[in-house]
């Protein structure tokens, strides 16, 4: 069985596949084509229409049997909700999606990163890639419900808690109106395509991605293994600003007590690309159609960071409506408004088939030397802590442990992958014996998505094989890696050493 994280993609086997995610949550599904559109209401299967060719929900189980599907279907997304209308999702348990083929035999494990606000999540996808069908790894999540979902997907929703005679909102003006997050008053979908009905709110949409900033992912990517500054200055160029987008985003974070960014042209460029993606897609998606990730857009164009943030949103129709559904939300606001940034880029792109402006804003600290060494030495002082908690004395660095390292998070990003192995099939004790390391006993933790020190070194001691991995007595030493990139964005590895 594959565990999976954030972006993460596996081949299926043949036959009918059984998804499941033990809790008190609905699932959903919509059959789409290569355009990411339903054709029909068909093509949308959810707690009050329960079958579609190709799939079916029963007993709190979806199944999917891909050759069964409608013609020209090339993509299920798979979608939970609270069974509780309007909870946000960050109040229940953490989702797991489990995933059985033929025989009940065990495929895949999804959880992605702790939902917070949020009333809905993309979690999972079965695509078509050539002859074969694949399964990837989501958790992209929405702060207005299934009806935001939906609209996405191109079915209408008619909201049923509107009153009668109520006036119909646009963009993100609908936000304060039809009350971000309670979802459970979406009523059934329309047939898609269908004209909306007065009384339809369209409500911007946001996806998070792992979760829009440091308060995203609280565990969307860990394995453990053992054996025995600057300060910027705004810059309100016109040309480069011609929106009015930098004032706006300034006057937050001074409100928040955090210090101004400035627009960077990488970054600026990065997140137009991203932006342009999408609306060609007519979807929010952290993932392009070229498979690149909106932080992979980031590094290939030059920009190598210490943290970083994104929000991907679609409804608002100027910067400063953008600006606006920014704050709406705790989560959102918080990336915003985070300290650590430095440095920001954002571009809006109209879909040219129905009008929507697609958003990426994209928020990073570039990395320094000696940014590097003091997030490295901050992991440490925070693992040294929870040791010191248990009665255990501290780790020391040790330089080639943390050269080792450094080169495999290094690896993770430049060769795409997340594991103790290597492609070239190198373990932990390999990689820290070619370092020039002599040490007997060697431990690993690695994970990624998590956008702080305090997150990660957090996160793996919430999970009990990492929190062995910290808190062994025989380890002494400890080197700590880092970097930026690839799918899921950050990619920390802890190498132990006794």
């Amino acid at each position: 069985m594959s565990e999976l994280v954030p972006g993460g993609n596996l081949p299926l086997p043949g036959g009918t596949l059984t998804l499941r995610v033990p809790g008190p949550f609905d699932m959903s599904a919509l059959v789409t084509d290569e355009g990411g559109k339903v054709r029909g209401d068909a093509d949308f299967v959810f707690y009050n229409q329960r079958t579609a060719p190709g799939v079916r929900l029963a007993d709190e189980e979806l199944t999917i049997d891909p050759g069964a599907l409608r013609a020209g279907a090339s993509r299920v997304t798979v979608v939970i909700s609270p069974a509780d209308p309007g909870t946000p999702l960050g109040r229940l348990p953490a989702p797991s999606l489990h995933v059985t083929g033929s025989g009940g035999r065990a495929v895949a494990r999804f959880t992605p990163p702790r939902p917070q606000s949020e009333t809905v999540l993309l979690l999972a996808e079965i695509y078509r890639r050539g002859p074969a069908w694949k399964l990837r790894a989501l958790g992209q999540g929405y702060a207005d419900g299934l009806a935001g979902v939906a609209r996405d997907f191109g079915v209408d929703v008619v909201e049923d808690a509107t009153p009668a005679g109520a006036v119909a909102s646009d963009g993100a003006d609908a936000g304060a109106g039809a009350g971000i997050g309670a979802g459970g008053s979406v009523g059934a979908p329309s047939r898609a395509g269908t004209a909306p009905e007065p009384g339809l709110f369209r409500l911007p949409r946001i996806g998070n991605g792992r979760g829009s900033g440091l308060n995203g992912p609280r565990m969307p990517g860990l394995s453990s293994s053992s054996t025995g500054g600057r300060t910027p200055v705004p810059s309100p160029d016109a040309a480069r600003d011609p929106e009015g987008f930098l004032p706006l985003v300034n006057s937050a974070r001074a409100r928040a007590g955090s210090p101004a960014v400035m627009l960077d042209a990488r970054l600026m460029a990065a997140a137009q690309e991203h932006a342009a993606g999408m609306a060609a897609r007519g979807r929010l998606a952290s993932e392009g159609a070229d498979g690149r990730s909106v932080f992979e857009r980031i590094t290939a164009s030059g920009y190598a960071y210490l943290t970083v943030g994104e929000h991907l949103v679609s409804g608002p129709r100027t910067p400063a409506e953008f600006v606006e559904y920014c704050l709406s939300s705790e989560q959102a606001r918080a990336t915003l408004c985070e300290p650590a940034f430095t440095d920001a880029g954002l571009a809006g792109v109209p879909d040219g088939r129905s009008g929507d402006v697609y958003w990426a804003a994209v928020w990073a600290r570039p990395l320094t030397p000696a940014g590097l060494t003091q997030a490295a030495a901050e992991v440490v002082a925070l693992t040294n802590a929870e040791r010191a908690s248990a009665g255990l004395p501290p780790l020391a660095g040790d330089p080639l442990l943390a050269t080792a390292a450094q080169a495999h998070s290094a690896d993770m990003v430049a060769r795409a992958f997340y594991s103790h192995t290597s492609p070239d099939g190198s373990e932990p004790w390999h990689r820290a014996a070619a370092a020039g390391s002599t040490r007997r006993t060697i431990g690993e933790n690695i994970a990624c998505g998590q956008r702080s020190p305090a997150e990660v070194v957090r996160g793996w001691m919430d999970s009990p094989g990492h929190r062995a991995n910290i808190l062994k007595p025989a380890f002494t030493h400890i080197g700590i890696g880092f970097a930026g990139g690839g799918s899921a964005g950050t990619y920390w590895t802890q190498l132990f050493g006794g």
